[in-house]
């Protein structure tokens, strides 16, 4: 038995899959105390069974989080402290020259970018080792001493170590974090050479201080929820999801927190790759809309894209992590109006305390407020029956924007309905359009707990044929955590000219970085011949402010295949960008090494035959929906009662125990062989049909 769990902004979901199949559990999250969360979702999955039982029969138990994240974007990190080169420390502050670079540059109304270390916390110490692996200059032991003493006594938790090339000379920053134990072992410490050994001060100064201050809290979390899950009964392996859709130990993890960054999002992608596959698409648009926030990854010919160009906030991280977009527009996100008198959705959010209204402990007019409004979302069946929502708190809630709006409470949660799809399809627009992508060409798999209700209106908007909602659409990131490998993203950057590095250096340092691999991988008990390595390279034109990763072949190169590197290159650009620029340098900046060990998949029992349930079955009634302009009674169905060949037309709606479909007007709805509903816009809709399931096909 293998389990996953991820903590979101308002439920924390649970997947437990074993030969009887994958079954999917939601919990309400704990923002005071999240392991609490964790452990009240593992006690649904165990239903009836002792706690200590059930946990006791899992193998593997993968957890993902969006703590980093939060502590990040809230600022409510360490007290963090930087030791730098001696006329460096202002690196975080000038970053690359241009104001508020996470965000909008140009807006001129946005204050000065708050660096997470102020000046009086940056100490620069005399040390100096060249780009070509040389030390200069020692580091300045007393200097380095008198300069941690400083920071210790103005109340730093975490102190990042960062030093000018590092990367080519990690001897300096590797005794300045010695002096740092020394003088106070409990400080959390961290060395920009282990986080991101690469070039480029900026970024890797900050992706360090990312790390340093985030690291205590996530440190302290993880350490928390590991002592509970054991005390529990867990004895299988605890495993935390990376932003690099990998997963690793919880003490690797501890070491290197930036890479928890946006942890439980980076599984989402996979799990809607492997829905899209199974109907024959590659080109999915990945959409998770859960209760605080809106994530979306456009994955193109079955590839993920990765990033190591990410902004989280205004913090410039440049790990390598998959490339999900976000924007806080979820379930929870609460209705405002603005200055001029418009309506707003997010990205305030309601959370999970104190919630939406209907959750009866707010009066934040929220989008799931306006959901259960329009009679989209079942208030005696939310979540299978076990939270009953209170229409009046909710209707209540809305009317204090209609109010100032002119609206009537009914036509306000439409105008907030529609309000929120518009945000949603409008990030879904900017994200394609950087990629030069026409979405239309995409499929849509539609995810989190108000995905269902929200997916097809945006691919209204958007003008996208098909919807799926896959049965763990509501779990999506939980579900793609059971399909991720263990392993970890080596980073060097060698010491050569970029112009002209041969095949041999090339070699070389994937040489060093299999041999840490394999020494990592060796310390959590896993033999050399079960690792699988993917190899790359981040290589740019001369000149050029950003790089592309080049995938190489896993082996050495000789020395004839340097020139076709290049051809990569060239391929590979115009594969991205349209054009190719053949008569430019071409700079090759650093190596990576994806380590990874393949986790086997539990084989499940085909489901016994018996009756096939009939359409008819699956209807269990009507509920009261606002469609359009008017209210009218649509036909209500019930997830587990459908069957591979069932169809209907919009509209309609589609309830399960953790989430609800609404399928508009202008979709007709089909459970295919997968069980995955889908939603096509445009077909002719045709009146309820029992059709033949596909030849082999079980329910």
């Amino acid at each position: 038995m293998r389990v996953s769990v991820d903590i979101g902004g308002t439920f924390t979901d649970c997947v437990v899959e074993s030969e009887r199949g994958s079954h999917l559990y939601k919990a309400p999250t704990t923002p005071d105390d999240p392991p609490r969360g964790v452990i009240d979702v593992l006690g649904q999955a165990a239903g009836d069974q002792p706690l200590a039982e059930f946990l006791g029969r899992a193998e593997r138990l993968v957890h993902g989080t969006t703590l980093a994240t939060n502590v990040l974007l809230t600022r409510r990190g360490a007290k963090t402290g930087l030791l730098t080169t001696a006329g460096f420390r202002d690196v975080t502050e000038i970053r690359r020259g241009i104001r508020n670079l996470g965000t909008s540059m140009f807006d001129q109304f946005r204050p000065p970018y708050e660096p997470l270390v102020p000046r009086a916390l940056r100490i620069g110490v005399p040390e100096r080792s060249l780009y070509t692996g040389e030390v200069e200059q020692g580091l300045d032991e007393d200097a380095a001493a008198e300069a941690v003493d400083r920071l210790l006594a103005a109340g730093c938790e975490s102190i990042a170590v960062c030093f000018l090339h590092s990367y080519a000379a990690p001897a300096n920053e590797l005794r300045a974090m010695e002096i740092v134990r020394e003088r106070s072992p409990e400080t959390y410490v961290v060395a920009s050479h282990q986080i991101l050994p690469t070039r480029g001060e900026f970024e890797r100064f900050s992706t360090t201080v990312v790390s340093a201050y985030v690291g205590p809290s996530t440190s302290r979390y993880l350490s928390e929820l590991e002592s509970r899950l054991r005390d529990a009964g867990l004895r299988g392996s605890l495993l935390i999801m990376l932003s690099s859709a990998l997963m690793q130990t919880v003490e690797e993890c501890q070491e290197r927190s930036v890479e928890l960054l946006v942890s439980g999002p980076a599984a989402a992608p996979s799990a809607a790759l492997s829905v899209g596959g199974d109907t024959g698409h590659s080109d999915v648009l990945e959409v998770d809309m859960g209760g605080t926030s809106f994530d979306m990854c456009v994955i193109r010919d079955g590839r993920i894209p990765t990033t190591r160009d990410a902004w989280v906030g205004e913090e410039r991280v440049a790990t390598k992590m998959v490339d999900v977009g976000a924007i806080g527009a979820g379930g929870g996100s609460i209705a405002w109006i603005d200055s001029l008198g418009l309506l707003r959705v997010g990205p305030q959010s309601a959370g999970a305390d104190p919630g939406p209204a209907a959750y009866g402990r707010s009066e934040l007019p929220t989008v799931t407020d306006a959901d259960l409004a329009l009679g989209y979302l079942p208030a005696e069946y939310f979540l299978g029956g076990r939270l009953e929502l209170d229409v009046e708190r909710a209707l209540g809630a809305i009317s204090s924007v209609a109010g100032p709006l002119g609206l009537e409470t009914e036509d306000a949660a439409a105008a907030i309905f529609d309000t929120v799809n518009g945000v949603m399809a409008d990030a879904v627009t900017e994200a394609c359009t950087k990629k030069g992508l026409d979405v239309r060409g995409f499929v849509m798999v539609a995810g989190g707990g108000a995905g269902g209700i929200h997916g097809a209106e945006i691919a209204r908007r958007l003008g996208i044929p098909t919807v799926l909602c896959p049965p763990t659409a509501p779990v999506l990131s939980a579900m793609g955590m059971l399909t991720m490998d263990i392993g970890r993203e080596l980073t060097r950057a060698g010491v050569w000219d970029p112009t002209g590095v041969s095949a041999e250096q090339l070699n070389e340092v994937f040489t060093q970085l299999t041999a840490e691999q394999r020494e990592a991988f060796g310390r959590v008990g896993i033999e050399p011949d079960r690792i699988s390595y993917r190899r790359s390279l981040g290589m740019r034109y001369q000149g050029q402010f950003h790089e592309i990763t080049v995938d190489l072949p896993e082996r050495d190169l000789d020395a004839s295949e340097r020139a076709a590197l290049e051809t990569r290159f060239h391929s590979r650009y115009e594969e991205l960008y349209g054009y190719s620029l053949p008569r430019r340098t071409i700079e090759i900046l650093d190596c990576h090494l994806r380590g990874s060990v393949p986790q086997p998949v539990a084989a499940q029992e085909r489901a016994p035959s018996g009756a096939r349930p009939s359409l008819a079955d699956a209807r269990v009634g009507e509920r009261s929906c606002r469609i359009g302009a008017e209210r009218r009674d649509v036909p209500v169905y019930r997830r587990e009662l459908l069957a591979d060949g069932h169809a209907f037309p919009g509209p309609a709606l589609v309830d399960s125990p953790t989430s609800t479909v609404f399928v508009p007007e202008a979709f007709a709805a089909t459970v295919d062989a997968t069980a995955s509903l889908r939603l096509d816009q445009g077909v002719e809709a045709e009146a309820p049909s029992e059709l033949a399931p596909a030849e082999g096909a079980t329910r």
